[in-house]
């Protein structure tokens, strides 16, 4: 069975974002599509690496 990650295995990223970029996160939150800006965010990364890995 796999290990569950813990906190330690989370760093943070501070980044700099366009207005138009922001507000669409805020309306990807606002409609319940994701729980915060971070989520979606990690989202977003996570599904570019598998993409890249994958092809």
């Amino acid at each position: 069975m796999p290990e569950k990650k813990g906190q330690d295995d989370i760093h943070i990223l501070n980044v700099r974002l366009p207005e138009e970029i922001l507000t669409w996160l805020d309306s990807l939150v606002a409609a319940h599509i994701y729980g915060s800006r971070s989520e979606a965010v990690r989202d977003f990364i996570r599904e570019y690496v598998r993409k890249r890995r994958n092809g």
